[in-house]
């Protein structure tokens, strides 16, 4: 297959790819906390939309924690259900987005579960494409249809179609400002998606426009969600070109680190005009005896995603409020931990890539303030800088924007305060709150199950 054929594919969306973990054998054996109860639906394993008794912390938490949650009594059924959803079908969003402030945080849940939907209707391939592109075009309508929902997907996230109308009446109940941003980039990612059905992903620029459908309008409908808030200015929502640069940093790292597990599945993301450079067939990279070329490819996918981290720091050094920049950080420096362990790893062809988990808990508790992910993004471009091969193709390429990342590590930007931020003792229990349901979510997930971003 030459590039991307999403006919064969079973996964478009950012939604689909998380950066994996690896647990360590002190993770392993430790006790997994008490599940939590979610409504009148009793104990949903995985779930955080929980009663604050429920939650044990001890000491200076206890009172963070029940501030926390105190907001999920007042839920109405619907909205608590789609809560539920949210932890079912994403370990790796549900905890930062429950951690954001106020009716951001319901309008970004919706804004998952709404594109969770659209992605569950583009991954099934039981869906015969003269029923599934009218779904993809039309389904920004069915948010404004209240029975409106699909029974007939055969999906693992079906659960978000079958109960669609759960969804849909909370996307009605948010205000005319998220719904807008919502249906529209709902509208423009179906039709994204029934473009890349059938069309193969060659040159870099097609690479770029499909990562642009399944992250980069992610990224942008974020950017409108936080400044429709007003939590952040109206510039973060306007500036496209940087939000666009979030979720194409994340999507691509997740390919590139996924090459084996999609090629063992039947799927190809690799761009053809990377591959093809050094194998006439991208599954010959898999091969022992083509390891060399492999790594070249590898280095230049790697190079082309790390042209997009200084729009990252520059999207960063804009944002304001603390929830948001938690949230928009946390994954992408996971993202660039990702990038150094690929970078000229056999491991890519061989098995999975996966960053320890308690390297991610760190990186998730540290990512909190712009200094601090300046001095991450550093010490990950440096070791990509030290395991630069003197023969590597993309040699000179790779060292140039590493160069021009160091300089903007440099630069000193700071988050300044402002009178709605929370205390940092608030802060840290939502960030420790945040690390320990990722750490049980990801406990949860069955092996060989995926899900999303970011994003």
């Amino acid at each position: 297959m030459a590039g991307v054929c999403c006919k064969n594919t079973a996964s478009f969306s950012v939604f689909k790819r998380t950066l994996s973990v690896r647990g360590s054998a002190s993770s392993a054996s430790a006790p997994r906390p008490p599940a939590l109860a979610v409504g009148r639906r009793g104990v949903q394993e995985g779930c955080l939309v929980a009663r604050p008794h429920h939650l044990k912390l001890a000491g200076p938490y206890r009172h963070a924690a029940c501030l926390f949650f105190s907001c999920q009594e007042s839920m109405s059924e619907t909205l608590r259900t789609c809560y539920v959803y949210l932890n079912q079908t994403s370990r790796s969003f549900a905890a930062v987005i429950q951690a954001l402030d106020g009716e951001l945080r319901h309008a970004v849940c919706i804004f998952y579960l709404v594109l969770r939907a659209l992605d569950t209707v583009e991954d099934d391939m039981t869906i015969p494409l003269e029923k599934k592109v009218p779904l993809l075009h039309d389904f920004h309508t069915f948010l404004y249809e209240p029975d409106w929902c699909f029974t007939e997907s055969k999906e693992k996230d079906r659960q978000v179609l079958e109960d669609f109308p759960s969804i849909s009446v909370e996307f009605r109940n948010l205000g005319q400002e998220y719904r807008d941003v919502i249906s529209d980039i709902c509208h423009r990612m179906g039709v994204g998606m029934a473009e890349f059905l059938e069309k193969k992903v060659g040159t870099m620029q097609e690479w770029d426009k499909y990562c642009h459908y399944v992250a980069g309008l992610v990224g942008v409908g974020l950017s409108r969600l936080f400044s429709a808030s007003q939590l952040e200015d109206p510039e973060v929502g306007r500036d496209t070109e940087l939000a666009n640069s979030m979720g194409l940093f994340l999507q691509k790292t997740n390919i590139i680190r996924d090459y084996l597990e999609d090629q063992q599945e039947g799927r190809a993301f690799w761009p053809q005009e990377a591959w093809s450079q050094f194998a006439s067939r991208l599954e010959d990279f898999a091969q022992p005896q083509n390891l060399s070329s492999a790594l070249a490819c590898l280095n230049l996918l790697v190079t082309d995603a790390l042209r997009h981290v200084p729009d990252v720091i520059a999207y960063l050094s804009r944002l304001r409020n603390q929830s948001v920049f938690n949230f928009c950080a946390i994954p992408q420096v996971m993202a660039i931990a990702t990038l150094s362990a690929c970078y000229n790893n056999p491991q890519v062809f061989q098995g999975v890539v996966k960053i320890r988990k308690g390297q991610a808990v760190t990186l998730m508790m540290e990512a909190t303030n712009m200094q601090a992910v300046q001095s991450i993004i550093a010490q990950y471009t440096q070791e990509i800088l030290q395991k630069v091969s003197l023969s590597d193709p993309s040699r000179d390429k790779t060292l140039c924007i590493l160069g021009v990342i160091r300089e903007k590590t440099l630069s000193k930007t700071a988050l300044p305060s402002r009178a709605h931020h929370l205390s940092p003792f608030y802060l840290s229990a939502a960030m420790l709150l945040a690390a320990l349901s990722w750490q049980y979510l990801s406990a949860t997930q069955s092996p060989g199950s995926t899900d999303m971003q970011g994003s």
